[in-house]
């Protein structure tokens, strides 16, 4: 199925952004995501999950299990060689040998392991010291501050862009920052807040790996069809 046809005027997120969450939640039901048994394993799985997809990750998450070693110290203990042998599944695993040992240094050398004390402060601060550590991007320390430190920081990934582009919720060129800000300012009207942007971004998850695809998207049997641009 051709991409949706352009428009002009653009769509509204403010009317838009909450109808479309109502109309996921109706075809998918709450999500209870993040998929992790432990905020250490949401940190870890965050890291792990760049440039991969989510079933490798399960397979290097399992091997750590396995090895008994999925804890800050014990993590943090192993040789590089080892570490990159037990998350081998989840692709770049050298590259992300060094990441997570960043980050294990930083939780264990000034935290004293304790992700509560790394996520003590407020969201702003807490954001800032996961973004100052090597390899942690703003997707990877939302993902951390939203789903392990209970910090309401919208997650705006590869398939909140695509959607939000073909629905004219955002421009292309739109930076990170300047998309999450929206997000974060029109997805306001919920009590519990956490929970709402938590599933949010589970929601359009959902969508991308099911409808929302780079080539041949699902339009039609998309739960957002009713929010497509139309002539």
């Amino acid at each position: 199925m051709r991409s949706p046809i352009r428009r002009s005027p653009p769509q509204h997120p403010a009317r838009d952004l909450p109808q479309a969450y109502r109309l996921m939640f109706e075809r998918f039901g709450h999500q209870h995501w993040w998929p992790g048994d432990t905020p250490f394993e949401v940190c870890v799985g965050a890291i792990l999950t760049q440039n991969t997809n989510w079933g490798n990750v399960e397979r290097a998450i399992a091997n750590l299990k396995a090895g008994g070693v999925l804890e800050p110290a014990r993590l943090y203990a192993l040789e590089p060689s080892q570490l990159a042998e037990l998350i081998r599944p989840a692709g770049y695993f050298n590259v992300k040998t060094r990441r997570l040992r960043s980050f294990l240094g930083v939780l264990i050398e000034n935290h004293g392991g304790r992700l509560d004390s790394l996520f003590a402060a407020d969201t702003a601060t807490a954001r800032q010291a996961l973004l100052a550590i090597n390899g942690i991007g703003p997707e990877t320390a939302d993902s951390m501050l939203l789903y392990a430190g209970g910090h309401p920081s919208f997650v705006v990934d590869a398939y909140t862009r695509r959607i939000f582009l073909r629905h004219q919720w955002s421009a292309a060129e739109v930076s990170y920052g300047a998309l999450q800000q929206r997000c974060e300012r029109v997805l306001q009207g919920n009590s519990n807040l956490l929970d709402y942007w938590q599933d949010y971004h589970a929601q359009i998850v959902m969508v991308g790996k099911h409808f929302c695809r780079p080539r041949s998207p699902d339009c039609a049997a998309c739960p957002l069809r009713p929010l497509l641009p139309t002539l």
